[in-house]
């Protein structure tokens, strides 16, 4: 059973400008995306996934030093990309990351597709665990149908509504984490200057060249409860929102 994973990033970001590129510890934030991404067990390929156009080849170039397959596809119509991207790929599962999550938990991410597989779900995602850690496993021919048959702009400008809007037409799954996680309203997200700082410290204290565990940054947030006002007053985005990359 082959998985392909797709990590969706794009310069022109609306909130914080180029935020892919921001450092992170010496490195920029989409570099740690993709390292994360690629310790997901089960996974055989990466895909950075961006629009067309100049201004997104700092991306490629990025995609290039990690080692990883890059493509270009439409700048606002993210799942036209994602589609794109797949289509000639010879695999069953899709792991959909988003490229401003550095802290994109690879370990719920790896059991979450294990429960795809296991259950023959459509679409499955990760309960338990904080916004901005968890990935989307997307079944490729459901990937397809909703390609085809998703019609609104939210459809497809955020990939997978079309699929959980339609219930009855995909087997929808969610997997129930293990990690003990008491701050359910913590934002590991970086969508705004707010959320870029709080990253920043979370490396700051955390990084060391490895990849950063999510239980550790619970155990960050244990001794320092004060870190979640940073960006707690930030709304997150409804899916019906435009251009939210």
């Amino acid at each position: 059973m082959k998985a392909l994973a797709i990590i969706q990033a794009r310069i022109s970001s609306t909130r914080l400008k180029s935020k892919a590129l921001l450092n992170l510890s010496g490195k920029p934030m989409i570099r740690h995306v993709i390292e994360r991404t690629k310790a997901i067990k089960g996974i055989e390929t990466v895909i950075l996934a961006t629009g067309k156009g100049e201004k997104n080849h700092p991306l490629s170039d990025i995609a290039s030093q990690s080692n990883i397959e890059f493509y270009a596809g439409s700048e606002h119509n993210v799942l036209e990309r994602f589609f794109s991207a797949s289509k000639e790929k010879n695999c069953s599962y899709i792991i959909r990351v988003t490229g401003d999550n550095p802290l994109t938990d690879f370990e719920s991410a790896s059991n979450t597709l294990e429960y795809a597989i296991e259950t023959d779900a459509d679409h499955a995602s990760t309960l338990g665990i904080p916004l901005g850690t968890g990935v989307e496993v997307i079944k490729k021919s459901a990937l397809q149908r909703a390609y085809e048959s998703g019609n609104e702009p939210h459809h497809k400008e955020h990939v997978t509504p079309y699929i959980k809007e339609h219930p009855e037409e995909f087997k929808l799954a969610r997997y129930q984490s293990q990690l003990i996680n008491p701050y359910p309203n913590l934002r590991l997200t970086v969508d705004t200057s707010e959320d870029y700082k709080l990253m920043e410290i979370i490396y700051k204290e955390l990084y060391n060249g490895s990849l950063i565990r999510l239980k550790d940054v619970i155990d960050l947030i244990d001794r320092k409860p004060e870190l979640q006002s940073i960006n707690s007053n930030i709304e997150q985005r409804p899916m019906t929102h435009h251009n939210y990359e």
